[in-house]
């Protein structure tokens, strides 16, 4: 009897325990339990310190049982994976993809429905997701709302932007995680579109820190066939819940078993370099999809953008025409306004700037009919994608820039209407192709049509997905602005080489961004993909390129050029003006050497709304590049370029603030500097308020 008694008491003590794994160094800890009531939990810890409390897990469905409690486990297995991967562009040649994972089986005895939550535990945090086998139980269903919740420790310092369904193109806030709701009305800065949901809802990727010194990041990765995740804040308890976007009927999901969600991700470290050197987001992807990558290539580029930005030139051909029907409008008949960018002497100059500097590509926007009434009217035929102005001439200019050894790189703006994008994408992409064009920029600024959909329910993320998958088929890369922040799809459909979806540097010329902004970023947008931020903006004072616009750049000179490293992307810009660029020839030589594809990258500082340092090495050459971007505090490095190959020699071109420089008034006093160096080298470099620093390390041969 008292064998059977303690077996009882065995068996009842691994059920109160529930199931765990750990991270391959054992450092992360997942557990995963039923409550009482059967609703599925999930806990998480870090070297023993707790990092996520008791969370639950589940889904409230439309017209349905809840999928929420009354579970019981019928299962559970547990795997290792390790593998070495190698993308096709990147940060690093080769990333390690090792976690062990818990996969959990549960019956709703009420419903006879099954869900399974499947975990994967990695030296640097936690991934899982929900899946739905096929059953006769749940066949077709429509999510209500997701209720996984994310309970934190404690009221932790957080980097946020206000959760939207629309936007993430706003500045961060640095905050108590309480601070939040005292904050919301202020950080809801206008936008064309945009619908914050909550006074405690915010985005992610979300970035905190707590006061004993744990980094934590929540995010999603591989968000597919599903609505955007936001995160609603009760702020009495800490405890974040997920919320998704709706649309047009406030549903959140239509799903068919078998399917799963996407990944739920839980970064974490007690190093914020870590944080930025982490993978889980793209490992937690799909493999490449694509058979044939040959034809995807890494871009620097200028454009004919910057000066529209600014107000100098118009994307619009005329002034005449308040309204435009596409099927009727004869241009030639109107009379030109005379601040059209897109015109034919003005793209030969930028295509020979880019020839004389080695650039890869010439971005062109507004060289198409329609910019006269392009976005806030609701307008489903706003653009045709394939008919230029009467001023751009769209076989001689591509022939022109081929024969200089440049390609112009295509835009289409869809103002949102997805539904006019995917008629006529097959003839655009089909036009990019007959004159040349390998890459292409695609906008979604204003509300999405069809009317009520957003530009996160899941719908409009379908949307994205088809637009690149259709660009693959055509050998064409796709740079994403206003769609959907990034989730590591860049693994899987590796022609995705960029995205906005944040505050890029056209903000600039819009009053600015907080001068902390680009030590946020990495942290937050760029963990699920790059972003083409669009650096290198010299002329700091815009009233310089237009005296109507008073804006100011908030960041130094120097500053811009270690934001090429920083701000890792396959796709970069120099965005400014060329005759500004001339202006500062020796500054501009960084921009001109610096990759945009790399075989190492190596996290030497960094610290979230304060500073990031990162060091890369070239991925075909022996070559490194160093860039550092700061706040309005400055920061003084002391480095080591231990890094550096221990047999070989460098010399250094060392690209800093000089000493009286500041964002504010002083941006464009910088210092340049060359020495001999080597993996003993020790440099003592500092950054101004709102600054910065670059370096070329480049092999003695």
């Amino acid at each position: 009897m008292r064998k059977i008694i303690l077996l009882l008491s065995v068996l009842l003590s691994q059920i109160a325990m529930g199931q765990q794994q750990n991270s391959p160094d054992g450092n992360v800890m997942l557990s995963f339990s039923l409550k009482a009531d059967g609703t599925p939990t999930y806990k998480v810890s870090y070297k023993n310190k707790p990092v996520i409390n008791e969370s639950s897990l589940g889904f409230k469905l439309k017209k349905s049982e809840p999928l929420a409690n009354g579970f019981r486990l019928i299962g559970d297995q547990k795997s290792t994976f390790k593998e070495n991967w190698k993308p096709v562009w990147g940060e690093e040649a080769e990333i390690l993809n090792h976690y062990n994972e818990l996969l959990v089986s549960l019956k709703q005895d009420k419903t006879n429905r099954l869900m399974n939550i499947r975990f994967r535990v990695y030296n640097d945090g936690v991934g899982f997701r929900y899946e739905f086998p096929s059953q006769k139980e749940l066949t077709y269903f429509v999510v209500e709302e997701e209720l996984s919740q994310f309970a934190m420790t404690g009221d932790h310092t957080a980097w946020w932007i206000p959760g939207d369904y629309d936007t993430q193109e706003y500045d961060y806030n640095e905050s108590k995680l309480s601070e939040i709701r005292g904050l919301m009305k202020q950080s809801m800065t206008d936008n064309v579109s945009q619908f914050v949901f909550s006074p405690t809802g915010v985005q992610t990727s979300l970035m905190m820190k707590t006061n004993d010194g744990l980094y934590i990041n929540l995010h999603e990765a591989a968000l597919v066939d599903y609505s955007l995740m936001n995160l609603n804040l009760d702020d009495k308890t800490f405890v974040f819940q997920s919320h998704l976007t709706p649309d047009a009927k406030g549903d959140k999901g239509y799903l068919m078993a078998p399917c799963h969600s996407p990944w739920r991700t839980i970064m974490v470290s007690d190093d914020a370099r870590k944080i930025l050197a982490s993978r889980l987001i793209l490992n937690l992807n799909d493999p490449c999809a694509l058979e044939d990558t040959s034809w995807i290539k890494p871009v620097k580029y200028i454009g004919v953008w910057w000066e529209m930005i600014t107000g100098k030139s118009s994307w619009s051909y005329t002034n005449d025409l308040p309204t435009i029907d596409l099927n009727t409008v004869d241009y030639s008949k109107t009379k030109p306004n005379g601040t059209h960018g897109a015109n034919n002497a003005n793209v030969r100059k930028y295509i020979d700037y880019a020839a004389k500097h080695g650039f890869d590509q010439v971005l062109v926007e507004g060289w198409n009919v329609g910019w006269e009434d392009w976005f806030g009217n609701k307008k489903d035929y706003v653009f045709d994608f394939v008919t230029p102005y009467p001023d751009f001439d769209l076989k001689a200019l591509n022939d022109y820039a081929h024969s200089k050894g440049v390609k112009l790189m295509m835009h289409h703006e869809t103002s949102g209407s997805t539904r006019n994008y995917e008629r006529h994408m097959k003839a655009a992409y089909e036009l990019m192709n007959k004159y040349g064009y390998n890459s292409v920029k695609s906008g979604y600024v204003g509300d999405i049509l069809p009317v009520g959909e957003h530009h996160y329910s899941q719908a409009t993320i379908n949307h994205y997905l088809y637009a690149i998958k259709e660009a693959a088929k055509h050998k064409i890369m796709v740079n994403a602005h206003e769609a959907v922040r990034p989730t590591g799809l860049c693994r899987t459909y590796p022609n995705l080489i960029g995205n906005e979806s944040a505050r890029g540097t056209e903000y600039e010329a819009f009053g600015g961004n907080k001068p902390f902004h680009t030590t946020i970023l990495p942290f937050t947008r760029l963990q699920g993909g790059p972003m083409d931020y669009t650096p290198g903006i010299f002329e700091t004072e815009i009233k310089y390129v237009n005296p109507n616009n008073n804006s100011q750049v908030r960041s130094t000179l120097a500053k811009q050029l270690g934001l090429y490293v920083t701000m890792y992307s396959p796709l970069q810009m120099a965005a400014d003006l060329p005759e500004n660029y001339d202006k500062y020839a020796d500054a501009f030589q960084f921009i001109k050497d610096v990759p945009v594809d790399w075989q190492k990258s190596v996290y030497l500082e960094a610290e979230p709304g304060r500073y990031i340092t990162i060091a890369r090495k070239d991925k075909h050459s022996n070559d490194w590049y160093v860039g550092n971007t700061s706040y309005e505090g400055g920061h003084t490095s002391l480095l080591v370029l231990d890094f550096l190959d221990k047999d070989k020699k460098y010399e250094a071109t060392i690209y800093t603030d000089a000493k009286d420089a500041n964002w504010q008034n002083n941006p464009k006093a910088y210092t340049i500097s060359k020495q001999k160096v080597n993996a003993k080298t020790k440099l003592k470099l500092t950054a101004a308020s709102g600054g910065g620093y670059a370096i070329s390390i480049k092999e003695i041969k």
